[in-house]
């Protein structure tokens, strides 16, 4: 074979290779698109994507220099520069072009057609413990149940009510909460730890919330249900400027409460462990997943340099010490460069950081579409 045939015959080969792959990942789009039905959020500030700025809170993002990275720079409640890992989930199982909405958004609350794919009833602020949402008046989990409920009827009335437990048979469940409990709650309020005077029993107190919170979702006919653990805690901007000796000039993360947060994590696992054994025997077809969101924001931190972070142990908005919701306003100076940064403000991730998550959720996600 001459040299410009064989140079001919490999660039053939190396066309219908990537023909291969480009169909091959079309196959597999298709195949989520075709096994997800919808995508329902519940929990806290990591996957509000603004209910709160439909109820009397102080905990609100629907203003500059948040979600400055959104094409029109407009903000929508989420406390980040851009999207969260929910808005990347809910459109790479094609439930969603964009982004999640918010369930409390007029536009959406009474629209069946986009409440069928998908939406967030989640709350800035919130948490397991019962206290936690009535420290900043958010809405509790168990109402952000009873929304998903409301909900739920919008669609029997519009498609019958076999067809929409028919569509919860095939929709993703998705849950994020849990830190506000301990830096909001517990470490901060004197209350709790008067109650629960070991770190442990409060603890299995949120476990029992959490098991409450499944045995709800599951009572409403769901199938496939992904709780998130908590990530570490004593990396978070403002747990180090609250409790490092010296905030200024130690800004590593805290080994105590990154601990107790990865104490907490190996509960919940055993937990979710214990209650899958339980469903395999009375509702087979019921599956509980966990995703890990601590080794990854970790590893962030800890191999920054590798995913091109430079800001680690601060926001992006103003010190990034303490700034977070109000305290992040249009006044505030911004970073130069979002990208750089692991957290947006002193508590929450950057659009980047989200999507870092998402990747890492990926593998879960592809599991729990099929299967």
């Amino acid at each position: 074979m001459e040299n410009s045939d064989r140079r001919l015959f490999f660039s053939f080969m190396k066309m219908i290779f990537i023909l291969c792959l480009l169909l091959c990942f079309t196959s597999s789009v298709e195949s989520l698109n075709k096994k997800v039905s919808g995508f329902y959020v519940f929990g806290d500030s990591t996957v509000d994507p603004g209910n709160n700025n439909y109820i009397n809170t102080p905990f609100r993002s629907n203003f500059p220099p948040y979600g400055r990275d959104f094409t029109n720079h407009v903000p929508t409640g989420r406390f980040s520069n851009g999207k969260l890992s929910t808005d990347f989930i809910a459109a790479y199982v094609g439930v969603k072009k964009e982004l999640l909405p918010a369930y409390l958004d007029p536009n959406y609350r009474n629209n069946v057609e986009e409440l069928m794919t998908g939406v967030s009833f989640a709350s800035a602020g919130s948490g397991y413990d019962p206290l936690t949402p009535t420290i900043s008046n958010v809405i509790p989990i168990p109402t952000q149940v009873e929304y998903f409920r409301e909900c739920k009827k919008k669609m029997e009335a519009v498609i019958g009510k076999q067809s929409t437990e028919n569509h919860m048979k095939n929709a993703v469940f998705f849950m994020s909460a849990g830190t506000n409990d301990f830096a909001l709650n517990y470490f901060t309020l004197p209350i709790r730890r008067q109650s629960y005077t070991t770190i442990l029993a409060y603890q299995q107190f949120l476990i029992q919330h959490i098991k409450q919170f499944l045995q709800d979702l599951l009572a409403e006919g769901a199938k496939k249900i992904a709780i998130a653990g908590v990530p570490p805690m004593g990396c978070l901007p403002m747990m180090i400027t609250m409790h490092s000796p010296n905030a200024f000039l130690q800004r590593d993360c805290i080994e105590k409460y990154s601990s107790i947060g990865r104490d907490f994590n190996q509960l919940l696992q055993h937990e979710l462990h214990l209650m899958q054994l339980q469903l395999n025997l009375s509702s087979p077809d019921a599956k509980i997943y966990y995703i890990d969101i601590y080794g990854p924001i970790a590893n962030m931190i800890q191999a920054h340099q590798r995913y091109g972070f430079e800001g680690i142990n601060s926001g992006c908005c103003g010190s990034g010490y303490i700034e977070a919701s109000i305290l992040c306003n249009k006044a505030s100076s911004v970073c130069p460069d979002p990208f750089k940064y692991i957290f947006w403000d002193s508590i929450h991730p950057t659009e980047k950081a989200y999507h870092n998550l998402f990747l890492t959720f990926q593998p879960t996600i592809d599991f729990i579409v099929n299967n």
